[in-house]
């Protein structure tokens, strides 16, 4: 067993969660992504499952009612939960960011109100972040607006990808609180409105790429009033808030995306071993080799880019060199390998017959969500520039 891999009771875990996944959640995704009430069924099937072998939110802390697996170790399962589009939703750590971000800056009456529900799978969160009219990769430009009111905080707004919130009990929504403050960073908070909230107005969900039926929707928000209570951290730290969410989530994106290309990889040999064409098997073929090889390769780079920013992250070091690297590489190696093993599998590979359409369009959208490709490319790069001894190798 090498340094790169899980040791002693997480490789234990993760064993038993390859099982879970690739023997159970794996042949369940035909019904799974339908939207119909057997797929509602089957998902709760299938998180009763998790429980009962133990494998129900582990990277949530123990104190919140999580397995309590270390943020490092639980990148190795991540990794495996990521074989399968809905391997987060089975094993209950789609909420994990929540969670976190949460125990970190929640009240104790809103830790006390909503971590609990969340963790055991009683509903989902939500984040409202992107807006429609004011571009996502520069978020000092929201426009929704809070404003207090006596002890209320009365919202007015228009969001779009806004997650999963047809299943959520609340919604941290990021709004300008602050509009004349200086700098401009210092404009936003977070706020929790209850998805029943009046005014809370859920308007479509938002057909995407790779992800049918969609999880992101678009809401708007009409005088809708919360308690003042309800601020999430502290008032024009709403970027602080949205950061301590978003630098794991990166990581565990990452770590998703490699359970992903590693199972690409998987389907791209076993056509190329029994698919035989122009006289002989594909994999006998130079450019199958290529494909094979480039593959292995980018999947083992960016595997060793993630592990070492969950390193960073994990021993408390500023790790947003290391991110922001794995951000923009990780989705690209994701589309590579995926587009790879379509092309061995030719016409099948573009029908839903395999998994390997769907993955291809949700690789594409990797390159969006969570901050694009450029805009990870250019902080990075200012960071480099700025300071060349931060680079990861130094």
């Amino acid at each position: 067993m090498t340094a790169n891999q899980p040791q002693g009771h997480v490789a234990e875990l993760c064993a038993k969660m390859r099982t879970f996944i690739d023997d159970e959640v794996i042949p369940a995704e035909p019904v799974l992504s339908r939207a119909d009430e057997d797929a509602h069924q089957q998902l709760n099937v299938l998180r009763s499952r998790a429980k009962e072998l133990g494998l129900w939110a582990l990277g949530h802390p123990a104190d919140i009612g999580g397995g309590g697996v270390p943020f490092l170790d639980f990148v190795y399962l991540n990794e495996v939960i990521g074989r399968s589009e809905y391997g987060q939703l089975a094993v209950g750590s789609v909420s994990m960011q929540d969670s976190l971000m949460l125990r970190k800056h929640g009240t104790e009456e809103q830790q006390r109100r909503w971590i609990p529900p969340i963790v055991a799978g009683e509903f989902l969160p939500s984040v409202a972040l992107t807006e429609p009219d004011a571009a996502g990769s520069d978020p000092t430009l929201i426009e929704t607006r809070a404003e207090l009111d006596g002890d209320s905080w009365v919202i007015n707004g228009h969001k779009w990808f806004t997650t999963a919130v047809a299943d959520a009990g609340y919604c941290s929504v990021f709004a300008r609180t602050e509009p004349e403050s200086t700098p401009k960073h210092s404009r936003i908070s977070a706020i929790i409105v209850p998805t029943d909230t009046p005014g809370f107005e859920i308007v479509r969900a938002i057909p995407t790429m790779g992800h049918d039926p969609s999880d992101h929707y678009e809401v708007k928000l009409t005088n809708v009033r919360v308690p003042a209570a309800n601020l999430l951290g502290e008032r024009g730290k709403g970027f602080i808030v949205a950061q301590d969410r978003l630098g794991p989530g990166r990581i565990f994106h990452s770590m998703r995306w490699l359970g992903q290309a590693q199972r690409a990889f998987e389907l791209m040999c076993e056509r190329a071993n029994t698919r035989y064409a122009h006289g002989s098997l594909l994999a006998e073929k130079g450019e199958i080799h290529r494909y094979i090889a480039e593959s292995a390769a980018e999947i083992q780079a960016a595997r060793l880019m993630t592990l070492d920013a969950a390193r960073v992250m994990d021993a408390g070091d500023d790790a947003r060199v290391q991110i922001g690297l794995i951000k923009f590489w990780g989705a690209r190696m994701l589309h590579n390998v995926v587009d790879r093993a379509i092309q061995v599998y030719g016409a099948a590979g573009l029908t839903a017959d395999t998994p390997l359409e769907g993955m291809y369009r949700r690789a594409r959208y990797a390159r969006i969500y969570d901050g694009p490709d450029e805009v990870h490319r250019m902080s990075t790069a200012r960071r480099l520039l700025r300071d060349p001894n931060a680079a990861p190798w130094r």
